[in-house]
């Protein structure tokens, strides 16, 4: 018997599951809002991508790229996340949104989710995007502050992700 695709609806910006599959929710999928889980763009991306999932906007059914060109337009380092998303989903980890201050993602340890926090906290860059060395270590304190490793993800022109573990630093200007 061939599994259901879930369904997710494009309402107002957001990507709704009305009738959320409760494994979505165990597996670290989405927030939870008003009996709805409302998943972030790269998680509708993602499992549009495995082929677990239709996305329709209105009574349209979207493909990956016509999905992947209307969050272009809100998100323009989209692809970098989705991309760093994926591989961080395909090795095992639950990946949710960031805090904020630059970070993208928080991920959980493998066997972690719902029981103990986030371990890592990843910042999505593709090669050759510059960063301002003077923010960087303002960033990494800021998360080894609250007891996290911070972790950067380079999407390299091939689309390979390479990571890099950042330590705590102090520079001279």
């Amino acid at each position: 018997m061939m599994e259901e695709l879930l369904k997710i609806k494009l309402e107002r910006g957001n990507f709704v599951v009305k009738e959320p599959k409760e494994e979505l929710e165990q597996k670290g999928y989405g927030e939870k809002r008003e009996g709805k889980l409302i998943l972030a763009p790269y998680e509708a991306l993602y499992l549009v991508h495995i082929e677990k999932a239709q996305v329709f906007k209105k009574r349209e059914l979207m493909s990956f790229e016509k999905l992947l060109n209307y969050i272009k337009r809100k998100d323009k380092k989209i692809m970098t996340k989705f991309l760093i998303y994926k591989d961080l989903r395909n090795r095992g980890y639950v990946v949710k949104e960031g805090f904020g201050f630059g970070s993208d993602f928080r991920v959980y340890d493998r066997g972690d989710y719902g029981s103990k926090s986030a371990k890592y906290v990843v910042f999505a860059l593709s090669e050759g995007t510059e960063i301002s060395l003077k923010e960087l270590p303002k960033i990494v304190n800021e998360i080894y502050n609250m007891g996290k490793e911070a972790i950067l993800g380079v999407v390299e022109r091939r689309g390979e992700v390479i990571y890099y573990k950042l330590s705590k630093a102090k520079f001279i200007f």
